[in-house]
């Protein structure tokens, strides 16, 4: 496969400006599209390259196409035009890439991967983690799915812009780890305002049990550096806390928020859920056996 040097590049906002920037700086030759003008003209004022004033022209004669859009429907509209000739599909020749940075559907980028596969193009999903403040100084962490040659291909391009370059898997696993790692985000920080309106109803500082929690659970009690990893993954299970000891620490965390009336929806579901695990599996079980409740009722193995 041949290197790839020229780029168009699709979105030039908040994420995409930076990104965009850091290709030129690197020697790549790059050609920009937006859907305000005024943007496009203020970035080749600022960095240079090309603006384009169609997407067929910053698709044209490219190696590469990269899109930083709001979602996969938009990516899809931009990439195939559905009604429209002015797409970058119509523009990119056969063996030319599509690398969609956006955070997408992860079978939507599939879907989009079929779609251009009997016109010769490729496509990689590269999301990032990191927002603007890691895209202007190019320290941004990006997954990458594909096929591991086009992978490779691409890499240069992605080197660029980011510190650590993760590759996923096919096309789609980096566009889903994306939304995975985000939900256990999610999910996290919502344990955490839970956990801290229960306490300071209780009576606790919320500064206090902030800074008491990033040891407690940041730091030696993190679940995948401490528990998912060496135990879950390696089917050790041997933590030294069992089961039914985390259930019960669950159910007094949840009758506490009942007893002063904090909201707990989390810890009320959380509550049944290890209560359930014990049940079935048993209470003297290491706590990371956990894992098995869901490898049962999912039929997937970790």
């Amino acid at each position: 496969m041949s290197a790839i040097r020229k780029i168009g590049f699709i979105g030039i906002g908040n994420m995409g400006n930076p990104l965009a920037g850091h290709l030129l700086k690197k020697g790549f030759d790059v050609t920009v599209y937006d859907i305000r003008p005024e943007v496009v003209k203020a970035f080749v004022a600022q960095h240079g390259g090309t603006g384009a004033a169609t997407l067929v022209d910053a698709a044209h004669g490219m190696d590469a196409v990269i899109t930083m859009l709001p979602d996969d429907k938009v990516v899809r509209k931009v990439v195939l035009g559905e009604g429209s000739e002015n797409c970058i599909a119509a523009g990119l020749a056969r063996g030319a890439v599509v690398i969609d940075m956006s955070t997408c559907n992860p079978s939507a980028t599939r879907s989009l991967a079929e779609a251009l596969k009997p016109r010769g193009i490729e496509v990689v999903d590269a999301p990032v983690m990191g927002g603007v403040v890691f895209a202007k100084d190019a320290t941004l962490d990006i997954m990458m799915g594909g096929e591991p040659a086009l992978v490779e291909r691409v890499r240069p391009v992605l080197q660029a812009m980011g510190r650590n370059l993760i590759p996923c898997g096919v096309t789609g696993t980096a566009h889903a780890l994306k939304a995975l790692a985000n939900y256990v985000n999610a999910c996290a920080l919502i344990n955490a305002i839970e956990a801290m309106t229960i306490g300071k109803r209780f009576g606790l500082d919320p500064k206090l049990m902030a800074e008491a929690l990033i040891p407690m659970c940041a730091g030696r009690n993190h679940p995948i550096e401490k528990k998912v990893i060496p135990h879950i993954l390696t089917r050790q299970y041997g933590t030294g806390m069992a089961m039914g000891f985390i259930a019960k620490d669950v159910k007094i965390a949840v009758e506490t928020a009942r007893s002063v009336g904090a909201f707990a929806p989390l810890g009320e579901r959380v509550s049944e859920l290890w209560s359930a695990a014990a049940e079935k599996l048993g209470p003297n079980l290491d706590q990371t056996q956990i894992a098995r409740y869901w490898e049962e009722s999912t039929g997937v193995r970790l």
